[in-house]
């Protein structure tokens, strides 16, 4: 009688192995170098402050060029479609920060009546992005 002979294990082909180690490598770099926020589908230039603290993560970026286009969230959107989806959103989540990025050369009274609006609907926190001055 011969006896049982447990087969033989194949282990992974080490190209595999390398293959693995490579795409995590990728996807720890991407997560490293990539932006988490949503980016406006147009260029701004935030305006420059003497002072000020850190900005708070989380929320809605509204984003306002110098050329009064708007994007929410990284989208362009037209003024009523704007108010509409932050009414939705602030529906969903009553606490949700608003941000607004304008432009620095938009002048402030094309903004405060934005922000006014924002805060009726039930905003709570309306954060002014800003650059911080050296």
């Amino acid at each position: 009688m011969t006896p049982l002979r447990r087969p033989t294990r194949k282990g992974y082909p080490e190209t595999l192995v390398a293959l693995v180690d490579v795409v995590f490598f990728l996807l720890v770099f991407a997560l490293l170098i990539g932006r988490m926020d949503a980016t406006a589908p147009f260029r701004i230039d935030p305006p420059h402050a003497a002072s000020g603290t850190d900005m708070p993560g989380g929320g809605m970026t509204l984003t306002v060029s110098a050329d009064a286009e708007f994007a929410l969230d990284g989208r362009s959107i037209v003024i009523d479609g704007l108010l509409e989806g932050v009414a939705t959103r602030l529906v969903r989540d009553p606490e949700t920060r608003v941000r607004v990025n304008a432009d620095g050369a938009l002048e402030l009274r094309h903004i405060l009546p934005l922000v006014d609006d924002i805060t009726r609907l039930g905003a709570r926190d309306v954060v002014l992005v800003v650059t911080p001055g050296n």
